[in-house]
């Protein structure tokens, strides 16, 4: 008898932080104690025991720091069993991923109380939990056993939404939030989906990289006005990066009334038609906390997560690291395809108290000196990893190596340097627990916009919203390569645009899909070109453009091309508007309204809602019955009211003599 828990699903995560990010090369999510040296509270969860008799315990986690061969474990963790802890330290076992005993124990049958504590504060982590009463039972641990293993004790099915939309957008980062909200607008039955606890991607407190890009300019001044509306109010580059500042919740607030953001929910598959495998029929998504699965079927999807994750798995063409200078001509592109992409930033923040503050003198990770510390008391965009690696396969690396450097550093800052002084009183306060990234896979649309484009200002007749961010490539700082195995910091080039350049509406759809919409990262764009348009008000407002699209081709009932092909007219059409509702402009003020309001319990007066209105006619007298109980409450309001036939002969007469009735104040005025 065995039993199998995936921790992301315990019933309280305490202070640890569930890993979405390597779903894709881990086969799951998992949960690490993201501490900042200060050990979180633990996580818990029930079990029941089918039986009495000595249980067994595993854990499947990884000694993430044992890479650079050096020091103790930096995440390490006990497995608590009713309070008491089993004999092993956990996190402990090697740098793969593997199966670790946590120690037996002898127990009664019924419910126990599991608890993950951890030690350290840096990041020790685990996958899941095994329970077996037999000492030679041990889960699988290659990836593609594991995860059938973990369907089947999970008894994972795959549910059914009965609804159907007309969009789902998978992703909840700025591009995605416009490009459902625009949809939403449009009159669309709409679906965002976010495997993050917090919508809003890098522009989230979870990651808090500031928008850039400018808005509501070029042919479509009207374009971008989301992207205002659900970016930050106030920030800016080098101003402190307070959680509040970025306003998780009021990027939600658009889609409460409908429900129609999912948080933690992430895609794990795609289906397409079996009729037609260019059309896109559902996805499968997962709960991040509870590990339940839903089918969910759309006429139309958007690619907004990041990683280009829906074109990769319908077999779209996607384009990755720096194209050589043959594929499209750029002066700037190296002379052969590269890869490198810009990187991934663990970003991090700093306080001054007024009293010494102590931070662990840690001996693991890359050793740190006087001659290769960075000398920072804060964090900047050049915090940056993962150049030369693939952001979706390596990014749980990428993201490590990002934390490492950060820790080791602060940590040789904070106790060995000659100048530690300086830093006596700095307290390390908040280090992103995920990171964010700048680039991953890119799709091929209709059309790739290059950097010549741009800078010769070419005219296609598909242009939406502008770039206005400069051509901004990020490398890895030549000092820092010489000085580190791998880097972590990065420089820029920066190029002006000549001027604001409107992106095709033909870089925003997969050409190789009928009905998939590209939003965020995953544009049809060289390198090159991406790196001015990739600030986050930028891809919201592109975001605007794609929602106008598909509330186009639902009501065309035409592919996402045949938007560009014959309905680019109503398109533009649509982007003179805008994707913000405006309100409704009264013409004329020669509607009567003269009217009572009360709010009172539905069913109570007849009225099939709590708003109980009493209405006048222009004589003054009331359009429908009066209940006993309103007319009492108007008579005691005993309000002077005037009939609207009145009210029209007194305006009518001041017209005719203007100022009649002033006159006395008039002459007031001038009487010295």
């Amino acid at each position: 008898m065995h039993i199998f828990i995936e921790c992301e699903t315990f019933d309280d995560l305490g202070g640890w932080v569930v890993e979405t990010q390597s779903r894709e090369a881990m086969g799951s999510f998992w949960i690490f104690a993201h501490g900042i040296g200060h050990p979180v509270k633990n996580a818990s969860t029930k079990v029941k025991l089918p039986h009495g008799g000595i249980w067994y315990f595993y854990a499947r986690t990884r000694n993430w720091s044992a890479i650079w061969k050096r020091g103790h474990a930096a995440g390490q963790f006990l497995l608590l069993v009713d309070g008491s802890p089993l004999p092993v330290t956990l996190g402990t076992n090697g740098s793969k991923w593997d199966w670790q005993k946590a120690g037996e124990r002898e127990l009664t049958g019924g419910q126990h109380q599991l608890e993950l504590q951890d030690l350290t504060g840096f990041d020790g982590r685990c996958d899941a939990i095994f329970l077996t009463d037999d000492p030679h039972d041990l889960p699988p641990n290659d990836l593609d056993t594991l995860q059938k293993f973990r369907r089947d004790a999970c008894h994972t099915q795959i549910e059914e939404d009965p609804l159907f939309y007309d969009l789902i957008v998978c992703g909840g980062g700025m591009a995605g939030l416009c490009a459902g909200l625009s949809a939403m607008n449009q009159g669309l039955k709409t679906l965002i989906l976010q495997d993050r606890p917090v919508a809003g991607g890098c522009g989230s407190s979870e990651i808090r990289v500031w928008t850039g890009g400018d808005t509501e300019l070029g042919l479509y001044p009207r374009l971008g006005r989301l992207a205002r509306l659900l970016g930050p109010i106030c920030g800016r580059p080098r101003m402190k990066k307070y959680r509040e500042l970025f306003e998780d919740d009021r990027k939600a607030i658009p889609f409460r009334e409908q429900g129609n953001l999912l948080l933690n929910e992430a895609v794990i598959q795609v289906e397409t038609d079996p009729a037609d495998p260019r059309t896109i029929a559902a996805v499968v998504t997962r709960s991040v906390r509870t590990g339940r699965e839903t089918r969910r079927r759309a006429r139309f999807f958007t690619d907004a997560s990041g990683d280009a994750f829906l074109a990769r798995q319908t077999g779209c063409e996607v384009m990755y690291g720096s194209e050589g200078r043959e594929e499209f001509g750029e002066f700037l592109a190296p002379p052969q395809w590269e890869n490198t992409v810009m990187g991934h930033s663990v970003l991090w923040e700093t306080r001054k108290l007024d009293h010494p503050v102590t931070f662990p003198d840690i001996d693991w990770g890359l050793p740190f000196t006087e001659e290769n510390a960075l000398h920072r008391f804060n964090s900047q965009w050049d915090w940056e990893a993962g150049q030369f690696r693939n952001q979706v396969t390596d990014i749980e690396e990428i993201r490590d190596y990002g934390l490492m450097a950060c820790y080791g550093n602060w940590s040789f800052l904070k106790n060995r340097s000659c100048r530690k002084k300086e830093w006596e009183n700095m307290d390390l306060e908040w280090v992103s627990p995920i990171g964010g990234k700048r680039e991953s896979y890119r799709v091929r649309g209709d059309l790739v916009l290059t950097l010549n484009d741009i800078l010769q200002t070419k005219e296609y007749p598909d242009g939406t919203g502008c770039a206005t961010w400069s051509i901004d490539l990020h490398f890895a700082d030549p000092e820092n390569c010489a000085t580190f195995p791998e880097p972590f910091q990065a420089c820029a080039y920066h190029l002006q645009l000549p001027e604001p350049y409107p992106i095709p509406y033909r870089c925003m759809y997969a050409r190789d899909m009928n009905n998939l919409f590209l939003a965020g990262r995953c544009l049809s764009l060289s390198h090159i070109a991406f790196s001015c348009v990739r600030v986050m008000r930028t891809l919201g407002m592109l975001g605007e453009v794609v929602g106008m699209a598909a509330a186009l081709a639902v009501k065309k009932q035409c592919s996402c091309r045949e938007v560009y092909t014959r309905y680019l007219k109503e398109l533009k059409e649509k982007m003179i508007q805008g994707a913000e509702p405006l309100p409704p402009v009264r013409k004329k003020y020669d509607a009567y309204y003269d009217a009572y309001h009360f709010m009172r319990p539905v069913g109570m007066y007849g009225n099939a809602k709590e708003d109980c209105w009493v209405y006048h006619d222009c004589d003054g007298q009331p359009k429908q019955e009066i209940p006993a109980g309103l007319q009492k409450c108007i008579e005691a309001l005993n309000l002077n009211r005037k009939p609207y036939a009145e009210i029209n002969r007194t305006v009518a007469e001041k017209s005719v003599h203007p100022g009649a009735n002033d006159s006395d104040s008039e002459k007031n005025q001038n009487t010295p």
